[in-house]
């Protein structure tokens, strides 16, 4: 069995979402965050999305550092 590194663009699949390159930036500057607000407290993600997202945070699965790669993203530096 081949396993495969989980990228920002399988992330985005997992997410049911467009995970060409340029979907995903157009999408991280159409839902850039505010400091206040949480990854997984966004208001953009379905009830299914958000749980997947703070499931794998939560136990620090696979997925966790690409999901942190996406919070870093979405966060944009002031």
């Amino acid at each position: 069995m081949e396993l495969t590194t989980p990228t920002l663009a399988t992330l985005f699949e997992q997410l049911g979402l467009d995970a060409d390159p340029a979907s995903i930036d157009a999408f991280i500057s159409q839902h850039a965050l505010p400091d206040d607000v949480k990854l997984i407290d966004a208001d953009f993600w379905t009830p299914q999305q958000a749980r997947f997202l703070k499931e794998e945070l939560r136990v620090d699965a696979e997925w966790a550092p690409v999901v942190d790669e996406l919070n870093e993203r979405l966060h944009p530096k002031k």
